[in-house]
């Protein structure tokens, strides 16, 4: 394996004087805040951004004036739809944060967050718990391996229950949360929160704003189970420190600077979750978990090194964060900005780079210059004039770039692993309202889909539809919304369409001769292939042996098959869950071809997909359903009608929780119906689960009414 560590004498890297490090890289936290919709993120980030004094007035959500939600659509709604990122400063330390949407139609902007972040503060309601994005966007950070705290907020309301939260991150999540703190409450009062590490008690001035708070005695009521709280974190934190562990059984003090650096230990493992309390509406806990940000979660050292790829010899590279080596970084997402064009977000894992320097963009194989690179505030932009070794920033005026690239030096690439975006479940024909409006259109979806890998955009050849593809109706909502906010650009859409796919359900196989003569050199192919279900997606093999075909045309085969997958037999529908074989073949000498065999594979394919009796399947959503009780029955009784299988019921608070499976096909409108059975009392949220077969006579008027308007 190759490191990334030697020093480079690269022409980017002797241009103008290096200047010196003004933070240390152990001194620099890049962390993300996420949960589920309306658990309190966006809440905690502006009050972290009132503490460290990056921001003097504290916005409220439901007000429309937090910091991060800066889109019209965030300020109206009261939900984080972009994810914004932005720095302070704490305890010497500079703090990179990206708030991130908790709404699931917007998980994209979690994944590509978490790909890039050191850190995570995973947020839960003290009374709704872990809920079903936050379940999703624990997931997400596990694929990462992101090291995590939590922050159980909302303390302050009715029905919170601290205990609940953490056996709930236990048995939801796998997780093995440690509380350092514990709340105090008298009924359903939120007094103050018992600091564990420290033994002491906080309470806050709420006429202050929650800057100042003070440190006193643990109550007296609340003694005995601070101590038991207090032993349960040690015993915790010692699994990681063995000397903790051997003064901690032979009876001895241990001081809060030894509990931190176990708890540090296992929580850059992975093993541990550190879990803090308190209300960041109410501006209680903030600061202690700021203080969690530098003690528990990790540097840009502090984590596994990135692993790349030579782009050529596919060696693998090992990426070392060091300011002195080769520069390396990764654009995560890209942005239109009203003022100053396309911006692209990136993260640096090695190097230095300099403002108007020279990068490369591996993934792509063209080079760029770094004309300009701003530090972001939200929808502010700070000048910078270089770039180091675990900063994220953005780039104006890079047209090539699109999300998942890596940008590095031409003398020293590296290709980091590419990002991996779910597949849009919804879709929807859109048209302009007037001729005038039809340029603006294309160039504005254009834009739009570089900004959102979940976002599609493609033209139905048969109607010559335009149509738009997303995660969600709130997706597709929002994007309509900003074509006539930032484009100023009108246009009609028609109903919410369900993303089918098809499938084959048998095994079948097709001999397929492709010939054509035109006077000059023909074309010929003979191909024989054979289809078979495959629950892990696309495989393609070829067992051609002896010659039967040349081994430099068994690509334009599988290229054939490939792009057959894009419209299926059936209704048109992209296929999936298909392995395909080469059996056996022949070719001409002569009329031998790469465009032969690829036609005679295309054509061999699609018979044999009607022998293999086709199938279209249907998306499937999880979707959980909040309730109170007396709204129960009736809103079970709904989801059975709409196909739904109800696949269990609990309790949460005093309200209850239906857990389902629904085809996607019944949810459209649903906001609105449950509305009415639950006369507005009732919340749900979904999300994409799996494929799975429709049913005959569904699956027959489907296909009779596509094949009818086509």
């Amino acid at each position: 394996m190759l490191t990334v560590t030697e020093k480079a004498n690269s022409p980017s890297r002797t241009k103008g004087s290096k200047m010196a490090r003004k933070i240390a890289l152990e001194q620099i936290r890049n962390i993300g805040i996420m949960a589920h919709i309306d658990a309190g993120k966006t809440t905690l980030t502006e009050r972290i951004l009132y503490y460290t004094g990056r921001i003097h007035r504290m916005g409220e959500v439901h007000e429309g004036g937090a910091t991060t939600d800066f889109m019209d659509q965030e300020r109206e709604r009261g939900i984080t739809i972009m994810s914004a990122a932005t720095s302070c400063a704490w305890n010497d330390h500079k703090i990179n944060i990206i708030d991130t949407p908790g709404h699931v139609d917007f998980t994209v902007e979690v994944e590509r967050s978490l790909r890039v972040l050191d850190g995570a503060v995973a947020v839960f309601c003290g009374v709704a718990g872990v809920e079903p994005q936050s379940e999703t966007v624990w997931r997400q950070a596990d694929k990462y391996k992101v090291p995590r705290m939590a922050f159980v907020n909302k303390m302050d309301r009715v029905g919170a229950d601290f205990d609940n939260v953490l056996s709930m991150m236990r048995d939801r999540l796998g997780a093995h949360p440690v509380a350092v703190q514990i709340p105090v409450k008298d009924q359903d009062d939120f007094l103050g929160i018992i600091d564990l590490i420290e033994e002491v008690y906080l309470t806050y001035n709420e006429k202050e704003d929650g800057s100042v708070f003070e440190k006193t005695e643990i109550p007296a009521d609340y003694a005995a189970r601070a101590t038991e709280a207090r032993q349960q974190m040690i015993e915790d934190a010692a699994d990681y420190d063995d000397s903790l562990a051997s003064r901690y059984l032979e009876g001895e003090a241990v001081t809060p600077e030894e509990i931190r650096a176990a708890l540090r230990k296992g929580t850059l493992a992975g093993s541990l979750v550190p879990v803090f309390s308190g209300s960041a509406f109410k501006n209680k806990g903030v600061q202690q978990v700021l203080d969690g940000v530098v003690d528990f979660l990790p540097a840009p050292n502090d984590v596994a090194p990135a692993q790349g790829l030579h782009p050529d010899t596919e060696a693998p590279i090992e990426i070392k964060p060091d300011d002195d080596a080769p520069f390396t970084a990764l654009a995560f997402k890209v942005s239109t900005d009203p003022y100053v064009g396309k911006l692209i977000y990136f993260r640096v894992y090695s190097g230095t780079m300099n403002v108007g320097d020279q990068v490369f963009n591996v993934t792509q194989g063209k080079a760029d210059r770094l004309s300009r690179v701003v530090a972001m505030h939200a929808d502010k932009r700070e000048e910078l004039k270089e770039i180091r070794t675990g900063d994220i920033a953005a780039a104006v005026g890079m047209k090539r770039v699109t999300t998942g690239d890596t940008l590095a030096e031409k003398k020293h690439p590296v290709l980091l692993e590419a990002m991996r975006f779910p597949e849009p479940v919804i879709s929807v024909a859109i048209e302009p309202k007037t001729k005038a409006d039809e340029d603006q259109l294309t160039i504005a979806l254009q834009k739009l889909s570089e900004e959102d890998p979940t976002f599609r955009v493609k033209t139905n050849d048969e109607t010559g539809q335009t149509l738009i593809q997303g995660m969600g109706e709130l997706h597709l909502e929002i994007i309509v919304d900003r074509l006539r906010r930032e484009f100023n650009v009108a246009a009609n859409i028609g109903k919410p369409q369900v993303a089918y796919r098809e499938t084959i359900t048998t095994a079948s196989e097709q001999r397929t001769k492709f010939a054509r003569q035109t006077g000059g050199r023909g074309q010929f192919a003979d191909v024989h292939i054979r289809l078979e279900p495959n629950k892990a997606g696309f495989e393609f093999h070829s067992k051609i042996k002896g010659g039967a075909i040349p081994t430099e045309f068994i690509p334009a085969v599988e290229k054939g098959i490939v792009e057959s997958l894009d419209n299926g037999v059936l209704a048109g529908y992209p296929m999936l869950g298909v392995k395909a074989t080469l059996l056996d073949g022949s070719f001409h000498e002569v009329d031998s071809s790469d465009i032969a065999f690829k036609i005679a594979a295309a054509q061999a394919f699609r018979e044999a997909c009607l022998k293999a009796e086709p199938r279209l399947l249907e998306p499937i959503m999880d979707v959980e359903v909040v309730v109170p009780e007396e709204y129960m029955g009736d809103v079970m009784g709904d989801l059975s009608s709409k196909r739904g299988k109800i696949a269990g019921m609990g309790t949460r608070g005093e309200a209850r929780v239906i857990d389902a499976q629904v085809p996607l096909s019944e949810m459209f409108g649903y906001v609105n119906r449950l509305r009415s059975l639950t006369q507005g009392r009732g919340v749900f949220s979904m999300q994409f689960r799996d494929y799975d077969l429709l049913s005959d006579q569904l699956q027959s008027q489907l296909v009779t009414r596509i094949r009818g308007v086509v």
